[in-house]
């Protein structure tokens, strides 16, 4: 008996329960939760990168360029649309991953990483240097509209965390559905034998290139939520610690579902909020010690608790 894939209805409930808690959440926890959901869309598309055996230190570059493409349209061009700004800087990101993409698919291991962080650190010596970008500062970001309605202060918080459980939804229901698909599946055969791969007629560079530009365009709309709800930007979004964190992110939730990178962004949030309120001068101590926690006794990360318990389920 074949075996029920319930992850799509699942997706759907979760979004309708993320849209009607945002109604009595209190503001600090709303917050949280966006910049959760903005962080999970990068690590979504890291984990993809993963799965083919490869791990950027790099999506902090689109991060913040998604955050500056928000910052740079409404200070400066006088654009403030949400829903146009997303597709603005995912647009911006894939030009962009398309032109490094074609010298990066080409690397594996080691050398693809220090590549990523290396294009990384290039935008962050840019952002440090520009004072016209507000140099170290950053700068602050206009309130954005949506689809010409200009919420007020008190709806811009709401608005903004319902774009991001919308848009998590559907990367989330897209990403679920490109993991069934042939591209998909191809990550994981380049991962494991890539000589294979070309004898079947594929294009390994081809299938790197691809995924790195989804996972450029995540990274962006992530950056661009993220900005919208924190109303600064500044080049620490592009400083190799950002990029560190998603990939302690893709750690902590795993690989394995497509869901663990929300659970993942959302617990690295209230570990670090918690930890911050605990020692101010020592919480990166904290994370440091989950992570090492987490590699040791949950090496494919938390999904698999959630895995192996429902596999026990099935079995009784």
């Amino acid at each position: 008996m074949l075996k029920t894939d319930n992850t799509s209805r699942n997706l759907c409930i979760a979004f309708v329960l993320l849209l009607l808690v945002g109604l009595i959440l209190p503001n600090w926890l709303a917050f949280l939760t966006t910049i959760a959901l903005a962080k999970a869309m990068v690590v979504v598309g890291l984990v993809m990168l993963m799965r083919a055996g490869l791990v950027s230190f790099g999506q902090g570059l689109y991060y913040c360029l998604g955050g500056y493409t928000v910052g740079i349209a409404g200070q400066h061009l006088g654009i403030t649309d949400a829903v146009g700004i997303l597709f603005v800087s995912a647009f911006i990101a894939g030009c962009l991953a398309a032109l490094l993409g074609l010298l990066l698919c080409r690397y594996r291991e080691i050398f693809f990483a220090m590549l990523t962080l290396a294009f990384s650190m290039i935008l962050y010596g840019v952002l440090v240097k520009t004072s016209e970008l507000g140099s170290t500062d950053g700068f602050n970001v206009a309130k954005v509209t949506l689809l010409g309605w200009q919420p007020s202060p008190g709806q811009l918080s709401l608005v903004v965390y319902s774009l991001a459980c919308l848009v998590a939804f559907l990367t989330a229901f897209f990403m679920h559905r490109y993991y069934q698909s042939g591209m998909g599946f191809a990550g994981e055969a380049v991962r494991e034998n890539e000589i294979r791969v070309e004898y079947l007629g594929v294009s390994p560079q081809r299938v790197v290139f691809i995924k790195y530009v989804l996972a450029a365009m995540l990274a962006a709309v992530g950056g661009s939520i993220t900005a919208m709800i924190a109303g600064h930007v500044d080049p620490e979004m592009a400083y190799w610690t950002t990029s560190g964190e998603f990939v302690f992110v893709a750690l902590l939730g795993g690989t394995g579902h497509v869901v663990a990178a929300f659970i993942g962004a959302f617990l690295f949030e209230v570990i670090r909020t918690i930890a911050f309120d605990l020692a101010p001068y020592t919480w990166q101590m904290i994370l440091g010690t989950t992570l090492l926690l987490v590699i040791f006794f949950l090496p494919k990360g938390l999904w698999s608790l959630l895995k192996a318990k429902k596999v026990g389920g099935n079995n009784v």
